[in-house]
Order: structure tokens, then C-alpha cells, then sequence
């Protein structure tokens, strides 16, 4: 592990000195590669849809895992968006002189060695990968057992063409060690690894929060919320709520609970039980909800729980202040998302709700590095720092300040 690190380490050096040039041609090369090995990705992510249905893995988490040539021309597709954004490293962030004519530039650089720690979805090595090299940095892939063959062989296409650029092939690397004592091992390593990104379950969150010694921009559940106000209009309403829920259930940015406002419940609660019944979404409410829909009894753990499944709890609540309360107790501060008509009560919640992406009159489901903009993302940070929400190439910069002087000494 050791001696692994210390040659990502070294070749942080190399990369973070490519050009913007050099990186944009390397990217677009990476697309071109990943699209002249399409039968051979899918023939290893074969094996791993054969892991899957052996060990009787969820629709979630096989819907996740596939790789199919739809699929792979979009890895290609964000690689080359990467490609084309800005140039994240070497921006003037800010720049002024001082009283006594020292000139100071704050300057973006790349972190350095970045270790990323994700669960099924083989498309993240391709676009993790992409994101740290166009930042100039190193990226360390660890990705779960369930797509084991998929990311193996995305990796090997990447490392052969950094190989054609004569750069070295630990500039993106799988975790030589995928187990959890390797993993244990990778995030104490803060002599050569300067940030770890953890994406998945909740076990896998905080186990590292509790364990690593490298500072960690977490990536937690989605506990997503929809508050329907009274001032909503229903017809808007539902079909947000619907896709919200049902689009994509399986992703971390799909809504979990339905926050109902009182005085529209006994109208809209109905006209939703119909739509979600078509569509095949199991329902769970609070006691006001059963009163005017059959639904099943939402308990408070229902209410922290991620589904990633086509299931919904709804609970009515009287107003925004309500909603907003709710949102605090059993959000994770991903996603949240309210419908109005009424500005006042839009800015309440906008202002107030505790979140890193809120919405008015839109699906939680936009939350997503590739809508905002950013080609792809290493993920959806919950923290507060350094960064949050969707995490693009910006991200996974850091800023050094030059300082220049005429031979100026401190008296």
C-alpha cells in the first residue's frame, strides 16, 4: 500500500503541471478509448450482473450496475464535457498590493492525491477519474465488489491511454487493496493522500467519518423532501411529486417523503394516491394522511429512512413552518423542494431549509452535477466545507498565494 501511494504521490507532481491543452486532448482521447471498448465493458459488466442476480441484489442496485452501449457512450459524453469546461488550475481568485508594495495573487491549484470511495455505479470511475485529472490531480478509485469487473476494465482503458501520453498510470488507479482493512489502511495515509470523498451507504459514511486521519468531504444518503403548499398549484404539484419519486427512485437525490400543507390535503392527497397507484408506489402516511387515503402507517423511522426503492412516506403538516421543522429533524441536507404560487412563503423556505441544493417549483431529481453544469461530478457533498452540493472540478481545486517582491525584508 505503501509503496502504491508513494507512486501516486509522485506522479501528482506530473499531472498537476500538464497544460490545459495537453489535458483537454488526453480526456477526449479517454472518450474516444472508452468507445472503441464497448463489447469488452460489457462483457465484464456481464460478470457483474451475474454477481448481482446470484447474490439477489436490489432492482436499486442492479439498475445502478448496468453498463449498456446507451450508457457507456454517455461516460464518453461526459468525459468530453469535462474536457470542455474552464480550466480549473491556475485561475487569479483574487489579487491585490499591499501598503508596502508586495504583490499578492491567490491563486487555484490542484489537492493533490484524492482517494474517491464509491458503491455500485461502474460510470463513477470514468467520471471521477476524468474530473481529477482535468483539476490536475490524482485520483485513487475504490468502488464496490458488486462492479469489481466493470470499474477493472474502465480503469485499464483509461491507465493505456495515459500510457499513449507517456504520463504515469498511477495518475488514476484502483485501490490495489479493495478490502475493508485496505480501505482502513488508505484513509490513515495522510502523508500521501489529501482528501478522501466517500459516496454510498450509510455504514460506509461512517465508517470512515469515525476512522480516517485524511480530511473527508462526505457524500451522505438522500433524504429528500417535497413540501406542497397551500398555495401550490395542484396540477404543478403532482406532477413534480410524481417525478421526484418515480423518475429515477434508486438515486440519492429522488424524494422520500411528501410533506402535505392542511388546508389542501383533503383535494390533493386523493388526486396523488391516484397517480402514485398507477405507477405502483407503495405509500406510507401519517395519521391525518390515513384518515382521507388508505395508506399504510408511516412510523418516525420510516421518516429517516432512505428507500432508493419506489416507496413513499406522506405526511401532512400545517404550513411552511411545519414543513421547514420537518425538513430539519429527519433531512439529510441533500435535496429539498417546495410548491407555491406565493413568493413570500418560496423565499421562507428557501432562505431557512438547511440544505446544499433547494428548489422552488422543481424536482429534487435536477440535483445533479451534469444539469448544473459541470460535465460530471466526483458526487453530492453534505458538508459545508469545503464544499457542497453537486462537486465539480472547481471542487476539487485548492488556492496557494504567490507573493511577489522587490527585495522587500520585514523591519
Amino acid at each position: 500500500m505503501v509503496e502504491f501511494l508513494q507512486k501516486a504521490k509522485e506522479s501528482s507532481r506530473v499531472v498537476s503541471q500538464l497544460s490545459a491543452g495537453e489535458k483537454v486532448q488526453i480526456l477526449n482521447r479517454m472518450a474516444d478509448a472508452l468507445l472503441e471498448h464497448k463489447e469488452a465493458i460489457i462483457k465484464e459488466n456481464q460478470k457483474d450482473l451475474e454477481y448481482a442476480k446470484e447474490n439477489r441484489l436490489s432492482s436499486a442496485m442492479v439498475d445502478r450496475l448496468l453498463l449498456n452501449e446507451k450508457r457507456i457512450e454517455g461516460m464518453a459524453q461526459s468525459l468530453r464535457e469535462i474536457a470542455s469546461l474552464r480550466e480549473p488550475v491556475g485561475r487569479i481568485l483574487d489579487g491585490w498590493v499591499n501598503d508596502i508594495g508586495l504583490r499578492i495573487e491567490k491563486v487555484s491549484v490542484p489537492i493533490g492525491v484524492i482517494g474517491i470511495i464509491y458503491e455500485s455505479r461502474p460510470n463513477v470511475t470514468s467520471d471521477t477519474a476524468g474530473l481529477c485529472f482535468k483539476s490536475g490531480n490524482v485520483a485513487i478509485l475504490k468502488g464496490g465488489k458488486e462492479a469489481e469487473n466493470s470499474n477493472r476494465i474502465i480503469a485499464l482503458i483509461l491507465q493505456s491511454v495515459l500510457e499513449e501520453f507517456d504520463l504515469p498510470k498511477e495518475i488514476i488507479s484502483l485501490l490495489p487493496d479493495s478490502s475493508r482493512e485496505g480501505v482502513a489502511q488508505l484513509i490513515k495515509q495522510d502523508r500521501y493522500v489529501d482528501l478522501i470523498i466517500p459516496r454510498g451507504g450509510e455504514g460506509l459514511i461512517r465508517f470512515v467519518n469515525e476512522n480516517a486521519t485524511v480530511p473527508v468531504v462526505k457524500h451522505d444518503k438522500g433524504l429528500c423532501h417535497t413540501y406542497i403548499d397551500r398555495d401550490a398549484d395542484l396540477e404543478k404539484a403532482v406532477e413534480i411529486a410524481i417525478n421526484a419519486k418515480v423518475q429515477r427512485p434508486g438515486v440519492c437525490n429522488a424524494m422520500e417523503t411528501l410533506l402535505v400543507d392542511y388546508p389542501i390535503a383533503d383535494e390533493l392527497l386523493p388526486l396523488l394516491k391516484k397517480r402514485f397507484d398507477e405507477v405502483g408506489t407503495q405509500l406510507k402516511g401519517c395519521g391525518v394522511t390515513q384518515s382521507m387515503i388508505e395508506v399504510e402507517k408511516a412510523t418516525e423511522k420510516d421518516y429517516d429512512t432512505e428507500y432508493l426503492a419506489n416507496i413513499l412516506n406522506v405526511k401532512v403538516v400545517n404550513g411552511v413552518f411545519e414543513a421547514i421543522n420537518h425538513i430539519e429533524r429527519h433531512g439529510s441536507k441533500h435535496s429539498e423542494a417546495i410548491v407555491t404560487e406565493n413568493y413570500t412563503t418560496a423565499e421562507k423556505f428557501l432562505n431557512e431549509v438547511d440544505a446544499s441544493s433547494v428548489y422552488v417549483n422543481a424536482s429534487t431529481r435536477f440535483t445533479d452535477g451534469g444539469v448544473f453544469g459541470f460535465g460530471a461530478e466526483v458526487g453530492i457533498s453534505t458538508n459545508k466545507l469545503h464544499a457542497r452540493g453537486p462537486m465539480g472540478i472547481d471542487d476539487l481545486t485548492t488556492y496557494k498565494y504567490k507573493i511577489y517582491g522587490q527585495g522587500h525584508i520585514r523591519k
